[in-house]
């Protein structure tokens, strides 16, 4: 369902479950509202898309979603329980931590260059999995995202972008989350090899049904990977609904900026500035 405009929901469509609901976020910066009365809810096994420009709020929404910023106002509940609740003890941190995982756009700087593949993925386990056959485990991550033994002891400044970024999926996979946050996920990589880590993520989602937050600027991301998408602009969602839905018939005109923006034959970059100007 696609809303008006200043309304701040959006659901997944066909399904019941919910897995992340996202109520009444709010996050100042001195006088920057960041975050303003933001509300959304994605459905276990679902794609949710939060798209907008540099400075929209959905970086920090993504981020707060995690736990490594804290509203000033609202919630965040993951399959009912909520986040903001204060975690006692190591044990219930840990699963905290594994509720909600994150991969970011350059997975370099998220990998210890110190440390191998192999190595990386067996501390993430120890930590969270004690006693378990881990090397069982890591093979089975690394099938999972398309690597094998040979990366598996290879540093990350021995692998390609799009290598790293499996591996960067696979340490977020370890932990069995039931959300993985995407924040442009594939902006820092080629156009062939950011088809190859899409095509990654829709079958590890219809393996494991885990819940996607994609947070991008990139329309045909969106358009590839998501069910429903929300378009944030200054912090506030301007619409939402199934992505197919607001791509075809986008009923605001910030909505409608973002698709004209797409460079394609006869793109008038001009034109564009100055309807984001008058907008």
């Amino acid at each position: 369902m696609t809303t008006a405009t200043g309304t701040s929901t959006a659901t997944t469509a066909g399904t019941t479950k919910t897995v992340l609901e996202v109520l009444g976020l709010h996050r100042t910066y001195g006088s920057v509202r960041a975050v303003d009365d933001v509300s959304f809810r994605l459905a276990e096994g679902g794609s949710l898309g939060i798209v907008g420009e540099s400075g929209s709020g959905k970086t920090t929404t993504a981020r707060i979603v995690v736990g490594l910023e804290h509203a000033d106002e609202g919630r965040v509940l993951i399959q009912g329980r909520d986040r903001g609740d204060h975690a006692r003890g190591k044990a219930r941190r840990l699963a905290r931590a594994r509720e909600v995982q994150m991969v970011f756009q350059d997975p370099f700087l998220s990998l210890d260059p110190r440390t191998t593949v192999g190595a990386a993925l067996r501390e993430t386990l120890a930590l969270h999995f004690p006693g378990a056959d881990h090397a069982r485990r890591i093979t089975e991550l690394l099938e999972q995202v398309g690597l094998g033994s040979r990366e598996a002891d290879a540093l990350p400044r021995q692998l390609s972008g799009g290598q790293r970024q499996r591996v960067a999926i696979a340490r977020a996979l370890a932990v069995e989350p039931a959300v993985l946050v995407l924040d442009e996920a594939v902006a820092a990589l080629d156009v062939s090899v950011q088809a190859q880590i899409l095509n990654l993520l829709f079958d590890i989602r219809e393996q494991t049904g885990i819940g996607y937050l994609f947070i991008t600027h990139d329309l045909g991301v969106v358009r590839c990977v998501t069910d429903d998408v929300i378009v944030m602009r200054s912090g506030r969602i301007v619409e939402s609904g199934p992505t197919q839905q607001v791509l075809a018939d986008p009923q605001h005109p910030y909505t409608r900026l973002l698709l004209e923006s797409v460079p394609r034959p006869g793109w008038d970059p001009r034109s564009i500035a100055a309807a984001r100007r008058a907008l």
